[in-house]
Formats: structure tokens, sequence, C-alpha cells
């Protein structure tokens, strides 16, 4: 377990946001709905619109929830001792960077490498 760290810290950051996420789930289940055809709208072009509308929040609801799993996995890491270190290498991460994405899995240097491949 990391002590150079503040940890409160970061375990508050995550569970704000896995809390905004599970609003925003909630709210934006209605733009994931099936697109219902409506009679009174102008036609195909009505229609598509709406699909394409739909294409993009089932898009949004896709990385949002990818972004829970990261945090839910960060918070099981807090509790094994293993948060803050490269799930690659076993590096320390550098606090800068969980300041900037607590939730990251992998230093820089992995992180790099497994772009490049």
């Amino acid at each position: 377990m990391r002590r150079d760290i503040d940890m409160d810290y970061f375990e508050q950051r995550l569970l704000d946001r896995l809390e905004e996420i599970t609003a925003g789930l909630e709210a934006g289940k209605k733009g994931v709905a099936p697109v219902e055809l409506d009679p009174s709208s102008i036609g195909r072009v009505s229609r598509m619109d709406a699909m394409q509308q739909q294409a993009m929040a089932q898009a949004a609801a896709r990385l949002v929830s990818a972004e829970k799993a990261r945090i839910q996995k960060a918070l099981d890491r807090m509790k094994s001792g293993d948060f803050g270190y490269c799930v690659h290498c076993e590096e320390e991460i550098p606090e800068k960077r969980l300041q900037f994405d607590p939730s990251v899995l992998f230093c820089i240097a992995c992180a790099r490498a497994a772009e490049a491949s």
C-alpha cells in the first residue's frame, strides 16, 4: 500500500465521480430506448435523425459504463492495497498522473507501449 499519496483524497474523488456517473446513466436511459414511430412526425428524415441521436446516446452510455468499471476496479485496488501501482510493470504511478485520472491502470511508459502496439 502506498503511503506517499493521500488515499482518502483519491477514494473520495472516485466515489464522487461514480455518483455522477450513476446519476447520469439513470437520466440518460431515455436516450437509448428504441426509436418509436411517431405518426405525427414528418417522415423518414425525422426517424433517421432520431436513430442517429439514439446511436450517439448508446455510444456515450458505453463510454460512461467503461469509465464506471475502471472506477470500480480502482476502488477494488484500494481495498487490496494495489492502488497507485501499474498493473503491467507494478511500478508506482506518479501522483500527478493519478490526480489527472485516479482510475488509471498503467504508468506512462506502459500506457505508451500499449498505444504503440
